[in-house]
């Protein structure tokens, strides 16, 4: 008997929504990485692109721990001598909520073109409203995390 192996052709793909209000980027981001590689799944391959897609809502409201909204530092450099560009992820909050989740989620996937397609299937939005509510198939969920214990407190 010969094992399972899914191919680009087998594999089903789900959307699952994430509600990112008041809850820790890191732990958002490491749910969308783990839901768009699809190591969920219980036929997940390396090499196989089987993950869902995923949509990050209510983006601009995502909570920042301790010192970060004025110590954590986001860099983009133009290509031209001397163009390194240096933003506080404050500033980077009211300019474009979104990039705090696309860039987390995108350092926590593989550097390869496999980890392009899999980012490609990322859509994050600031509010909720999101073009994809037609999507959402019946396998597919709205995960919304636990609160924590020190909000409980």
């Amino acid at each position: 008997m010969g094992s399972f192996v899914p191919t680009a052709g087998t594999v089903v793909r789900q959307w699952h929504v994430i509600d990112a209000d008041g809850q820790v980027l890191g732990r958002i981001a490491t749910e969308a990485a783990r839901l768009l590689q699809g190591k969920h799944k219980a036929v997940y391959t390396p090499h196989i692109d089987t993950g869902d897609h995923v949509v990050v809502v209510n983006a601009a409201r995502i909570r920042l721990t301790g010192r970060k909204e004025e110590q954590k530092l986001y860099r983009y450099h133009s290509g031209f001598e001397g163009g390194l560009r240096i933003e506080r992820a404050k500033e980077v909050r009211q300019k474009n909520p979104v990039r705090l989740v696309e860039e987390a989620v995108r350092g926590m996937l593989p550097k390869t073109k496999l980890g392009e397609a899999m980012w490609r299937k990322l859509k994050v939005y600031a509010d909720e409203k999101h073009p994809h509510a037609a999507q959402t198939t019946k396998g597919g969920k709205t995960v919304k995390e636990k609160t924590s214990k020190r909000e409980v407190a």
